[in-house]
């Protein structure tokens, strides 16, 4: 079967965003791994964990993701005001988890935690790292949703046409993957 310069176009696109997300995915096992050869070190603090909005900004981010789960079906089945309500709110759901991320830190901060100096601990370190990275993430995935709010004002996103929706919303639920395993290995095995 012969593929339609589109189809090639849209495959393409694909699998560079694919690409990319390993890519990144593979940076945060980078980061997940010296964090577990670190845990023999003697400034390791034993069972530290993570403040408690961390896990509302999970909450948070999986109900982002979520809403904008359902932007494409709405588009496809021309329901344009629900898919507009629905990439509002992945919208302002995401800027809450930048800001309870932001909260968090600010927590570690007071508690004396610091992210380097003489009174930063290894796991703290990874810590500030682990998480500062993937916020830089949030916040390339929110200009996404921001292009993904315009296009879809500018109607460009229509039953048959809508990769660029796929290809931003995909990134937002890789964000959304990342934290989780992110948090999960914190909580849980990074201890």
């Amino acid at each position: 079967m012969d593929l339609t310069e589109k189809q090639k176009r849209r495959r393409s696109r694909k699998m560079m965003l694919w690409i990319s997300m390993a890519s990144m995915f593979m940076m945060f096992a980078g980061f997940t791994s010296a964090y577990v050869v670190s845990e023999s070190r003697e400034d390791w603090i034993e069972n530290l964990g993570l403040p408690p909005i961390f896990i509302w900004s999970t909450i948070i981010i999986i109900l982002s993701s979520l809403a904008l789960g359902f932007v494409k079906k709405t588009i496809e089945s021309n329901r344009r005001s629900l898919a507009t309500l629905l990439l509002c709110i992945g919208v302002l759901l995401g800027v809450s988890f930048g800001v309870m991320q932001l909260l968090g830190f600010k927590h570690l901060f007071l508690e004396g935690y610091y992210p380097m100096g003489g009174a930063s601990t290894i796991n703290i370190s990874f810590y500030y790292i682990i998480i500062f990275t993937h916020l830089l993430h949030v916040f390339s995935g929110l200009i996404v949703l921001l292009v993904l709010i315009y296009n879809h004002f500018k109607k460009r996103y229509k039953s048959g046409q809508t990769l660029g929706l796929e290809l931003g919303i995909t990134f937002w639920h890789f964000i959304d993957f990342v934290w989780i395993y992110l948090f999960l290995f914190i909580t849980f095995l990074g201890k």
